[in-house]
């Protein structure tokens, strides 16, 4: 074999090697899923709630994760939560599968209460009353527009609030989330600390506005692609580079967690950007 041709050989077996390797690491990073540990000093929460554990999923887009979703079952039970939000998009209008998401609920039921919030996926199938109707009868919290108290064994209270995505309304976006914020927190002594359930983390300017304590939103989906020292590449109702695609973030008195969620929908690939589960622990302050 010529010289020449051994280049071109060598060229194409590296090639083959290298469009394998970022098969594997495609494969693995959509299908593996992470864990992201957050601590909330929490300004105006009871000691009696100290250490309280919250754990979030959000973006489910009926996606599965190990045989009859075992991994994502097993890492949550492992978490030993002290309550669990569902944070939008539980199913995906494009491959709507009510079933196969149920089975996360039913597997984790006396685990810890679970709250749960529609996205904007939930009302696109139109299917949203049996979705809610399913969930309430596996004793999961539906918040549609409205609070609960959170009762301490000590009696001390916090205030769980969630709202309705706002596909659901012929509003402007920002207009309905701060109608539906004043309504579902009206009954709520302004002296509790609030946590609000919202699928949307591009009204966070309204929640601040709201003052209310803590969010919990998705949506944003990490921004599919995330690239490293930037952050994510795009996102619905961000558009390019998103500011509100992950982790936390501050304004004034009140702080958002953004989860990059577990599945996917119209983009079927994540890059840098591995499902993830966000375990919250809150820490008692009284600054």
């Amino acid at each position: 074999m010529s010289v020449r041709k051994r280049k071109r050989h060598n060229g194409i077996i590296l090639f083959i090697i290298i469009v394998l390797l970022v098969g594997i690491y495609l494969y693995k990073d959509n299908t593996t899923i992470g864990v992201t540990f957050i601590e909330i000093e929490a300004s105006g929460l009871p000691k009696s709630f100290n250490n309280y554990r919250i754990v979030q999923l959000s973006d489910i887009h009926d996606s599965n994760f190990g045989d009859n979703n075992s991994d994502l079952v097993s890492k949550v039970k492992l978490l030993s939560p002290d309550v669990i939000f569902i944070t939008g998009d539980f199913i995906d209008r494009n491959r709507y599968d009510l079933e196969q998401s149920l089975e996360i609920v039913k597997q984790l039921h006396g685990v810890a209460p679970f709250y749960y919030v529609t996205g904007n996926h939930e009302i696109s199938t139109n299917d949203q009353s049996r979705i809610k109707n399913e969930l309430t009868a596996l004793g999961v919290h539906v918040l549609t527009n409205e609070s609960l108290t959170i009762d301490s064994a000590q009696g001390d209270k916090f205030v769980i609030g969630g709202i309705e995505d706002p596909l659901s309304s012929n509003l402007d976006e920002k207009e309905y989330v701060e109608q539906v914020i004043d309504k579902t927190f009206k009954d709520a002594p302004d002296e509790l600390y609030k946590i609000l359930l919202s699928h949307r983390p591009e009204q966070f300017d309204v929640y601040a506005d709201r003052q209310i304590d803590l969010v919990f939103s998705g949506h944003a989906h990490g921004g599919q692609i995330r690239i490293p020292g930037i952050g994510g590449l795009i996102a619905p109702g961000q558009g390019w580079f998103p500011k509100y695609s992950s982790g936390v973030h501050e304004m004034d008195r009140t702080t958002m967690i953004v989860n990059r969620g577990l599945g996917n929908s119209i983009v079927p690939i994540r890059v840098f950007n591995r499902p993830e589960i966000v375990a919250v622990t809150l820490k008692s302050s009284t600054k």
